[in-house]
């Protein structure tokens, strides 16, 4: 098999010759991560990767946010002193403004949404879900997309687009010591903004759906209105409806859909059963986070595959052999369920040491070795 038969096999269920192996490097530049083709220091390890990992190339694609009549204005200035970045959301008798403040090591950052009042009046704002307006923002993008697709060799990988979920607006611009209280205090706020933001989400995911722009599609949201941050029942409310349409809609079209989760998961792992992702990444143990693979499979049995987990840290920190039986005892942990090998995060470093370079590589050497 192929890395990329492989990978697809796992995500569907079907049988592997081999554990897949995913570093999370993507094929193209992506702002996030490095970019691993280019720099020097990775260069070794994604030649390695060629031949043994997969690379699911993690693309965006853009739309208008809201209404055009909202306007968003940005601006840089010095301010005695202080870099000053400024972001400014008006429509009608509605202001709100992020602001970013840097002067020498010192950082001073107001969130869009600083408090309920911000939030009630964040969500007056008219969420773009007009279908034409929406897709020529996303016709306009197509031609790169559609170019970048063709560049990937077709053995190593598979395109996945990332395109949010309902909750990441909000998580993104809110204060996080305001946020959680909201969830007590301004529940039915919530939960309508996200039913606005999710017609806007409809309206994309089918775009890229019926133009058939990836084989696999990221969820990143899950994590960001979960315990301890907020109660299981939150959760429930704020993240499961979405998601269970979301990868409906993608398995309607015949996709595959990969759920993104770091932290505390034991206590929503049953969730995710609703949800059905053909992929959960990632389950950390403590001290990160609070289930083990065993038990993570307890739960959801082979209805998905789990991938991990090798925490980004031990790439880091590992001397030599230690990758190597960290990788050796996960596979043996894992050995006959659905899994695929991978680092819990990464590549964000622009730069990284000769041991981390060797570690990516014993991760590599060892998969293949044990995963077999």
């Amino acid at each position: 098999m192929t890395a990329r038969e492989r990978l697809l096999a796992a995500l569907r269920g079907e049988p592997v010759d081999r554990v897949p192996i995913w570093l999370l490097f993507p094929y193209h530049r992506l702002g996030c991560y490095a970019d691993v083709r280019t720099v020097p220091s990775y260069r070794e390890v994604f030649g390695a990767s060629r031949g043994r990992a997969v690379s699911l190339d993690r693309r965006h694609l853009s739309a208008p946010l809201f209404e055009p009549e909202v306007a968003v204005r940005s601006e840089r200035t010095e301010e005695e002193g202080w870099r000053v970045e400024r972001e400014a959301v008006e429509w009608r008798d509605v202001r709100l403004v992020a602001e970013t403040r840097r002067r020498g090591d010192e950082v001073r950052v107001r969130k869009l949404i600083s408090s309920e009042e911000d939030l009630r009046a964040f969500c007056r704002l008219p969420v773009e879900t007009d279908p034409g307006r929406l897709s020529a923002a996303l016709e306009a993008q197509l031609e790169a997309h559609r170019r970048e697709r063709a560049e990937l060799p077709a053995e190593f990988g598979a395109t996945m687009l990332d395109l949010g979920e309902p909750i990441g607006v909000l998580y993104s611009r809110s204060e996080l010591t305001e946020y959680p209280v909201w969830s007590l205090t301004a529940d039915e706020l919530v939960r309508g903004l996200l039913d606005r933001l999710m017609e806007r989400l409809r309206v994309v995911y089918s775009f890229c759906l019926e133009r058939d722009l990836a084989e696999v599609y990221f969820l990143v949201g899950s994590e960001l209105a979960s315990p301890p941050m907020v109660s299981r029942e939150t959760f429930r409310r704020w993240i499961v409806p979405y998601a269970r349409e979301l990868i409906a809609m993608i398995h309607a079209r015949g996709r595959l859909a990969i759920q993104h989760y770091h932290g505390q998961i034991r206590e929503v792992l049953p969730d995710f059963l609703e949800m059905a992702p053909d992929g959960l990444h990632t389950i950390e143990a403590p001290p990160n986070g609070n289930c083990t693979m065993t038990g993570a499979y307890q739960v959801v049995g082979d209805r998905i595959a789990l991938i991990g987990n090798i925490q980004y840290d031990c790439f880091r920190s590992y001397r030599p052999g230690e990758m190597r039986e960290a990788v050796r005892a996960l596979l043996e942990e894992c050995r006959g369920r659905r899994f695929i090998l991978s680092p819990s995060a990464g590549p964000y470093e622009p730069e990284i040491s000769e041991r981390m370079q060797a570690n990516y590589l014993e991760f590599l050497e060892a998969g293949w070795e044990f995963g077999s």
